[in-house]
């Protein structure tokens, strides 16, 4: 089955490890549902937070969902100034059928400005 990568980013209102677990679920489950597919389906995801993070990993909130056969890499984010605060970026691997319709991204809360040119719904 073809290989796939999905892209999303979200925010949250500040550094608190259960609001970074909760982010990072809306994030997964959204990324999931939009494309049509169940976890089984992810070959792997790589997570990157803002510096401005430091309470938790959002791969425990992919663990918390049942995410325990997946591959998970946490890494920060380059200190860009004026990068957008308190940022969740997640890079998924997934299987995907060859004829399955363009791949749907997902960039919520705050994370919304950074691709506005992608459909929200």
């Amino acid at each position: 089955m073809p290989l796939r990568a999905l892209r999303g980013a979200t925010t949250v209102a500040a550094d608190d490890a259960a609001q970074l677990v909760d982010a990072t679920q809306e994030l997964l489950r959204t990324l999931l549902d939009r494309n049509a597919l169940d976890v089984s389906r992810v070959v792997s995801a790589f997570f990157t937070c803002t510096g401005d993070l430091t309470s938790g990993y959002p791969a425990q909130g992919a663990r918390a969902m049942g995410w325990t056969h997946v591959p998970m890499l946490c890494a920060a984010e380059l200190p860009v100034r004026e990068a957008l605060p308190r940022c969740i970026r997640v890079l998924l691997h997934v299987e995907a059928p060859a004829d399955a319709p363009p791949a749907r991204h997902a960039y919520l809360r705050g994370a919304v400005v950074l691709r506005e040119d992608l459909d929200a719904s």
